[in-house]
């Protein structure tokens, strides 16, 4: 079993960056994929960023070039730096292993 906690989310203005963390525990973390979702109001959950064990990554077209996800195996930890934000960024924010899921954090950007 994993536990996933995302951190990170909060206020900002259009233009503005982020860091958001995915904290896990209670697996051998080096070993797995983590992946970053997102779902606004009113709208279906929709893939954002993923980083494989060895630290391949790729990412959904709406973010690419504004978002980097990253991993520190030391740390058990996936972050996922935003850059560029625009109000529809605005979600609230989970990572996955493809099994399990954290609580998820709000970004809200403000125009």
């Amino acid at each position: 079993q994993v536990q996933l906690v995302e951190s990170g989310g909060g206020l900002v203005q259009a233009g503005g960056s982020l860091r958001l963390s995915c904290a896990a525990s209670g697996s051998d973390f080096s070993s797995i994929a983590i992946d970053w979702y997102r779902q606004a109001p009113g709208k279906q959950r929709e893939f954002v960023a993923f980083i494989t064990s060895g630290g391949t990554r790729d990412y959904a077209a709406f973010v690419k070039g504004r978002f980097t996800v990253s991993r520190d195996n030391a740390k058990t930890t996936v972050y996922l730096q935003m850059a560029s934000l625009k109000p529809e960024d605005t979600a609230v924010y989970y990572c996955d292993t493809g099994t399990y899921w954290g609580q998820g954090t709000q970004v809200t950007v403000s125009s």
